[in-house]
């Protein structure tokens, strides 16, 4: 039987990095490093990826869903939406919602508040988190 050799290529496009191994092409987390200061957020973009988190959020003031309240998010100090009940991993968290701080906690929610009731799996792509922090930054 003969030996099939595949050849890996990768090509940087955006903000992800594309691998294509036997013809197949796959999206891998962007290069370390990638920061929301070195990206421009765009606030009808972030809208439209902001769908995704409709499912249990709302950027309304005083509406909460399986999940808190969104408005005036940037800048607020985690677990204090009035009338959500907070799992304990976030109250204990002493997170102030930053833009920088939202950066991270968006691509992997889980990694910086083990324990939290968001179950979302979280944005790989930065330009996605980018965009939905203008997003949220225009409700408040």
């Amino acid at each position: 039987m003969p030996m099939l050799t595949f050849k890996v290529a990768r090509l940087l496009v955006g903000a992800a990095v594309l691998t294509a191994t036997g013809g197949a092409i796959a999206a891998t987390p962007a290069p370390a490093g990638m920061t929301l200061a070195s990206l421009k957020g765009d606030p009808a973009k972030g809208e439209k990826v902001f769908v995704q988190c409709k499912t249990c959020h709302v950027a309304e003031k005083g509406v909460n869903r399986i999940g808190p309240s969104l408005f005036g998010v940037v800048g607020r100090h985690a677990s204090t939406v009035p009338g959500y009940a907070y799992s304990a991993a976030n109250k204990k968290s002493n997170l102030t919602w930053t833009a920088d701080q939202l950066f991270t906690y968006l691509e992997s929610p889980q990694k910086v508040v083990p324990g939290t009731k968001m179950t979302f799996a979280g944005l790989k792509k930065p330009q996605d988190r980018a965009d939905v922090i203008a997003y949220l930054k225009t409700k408040a």
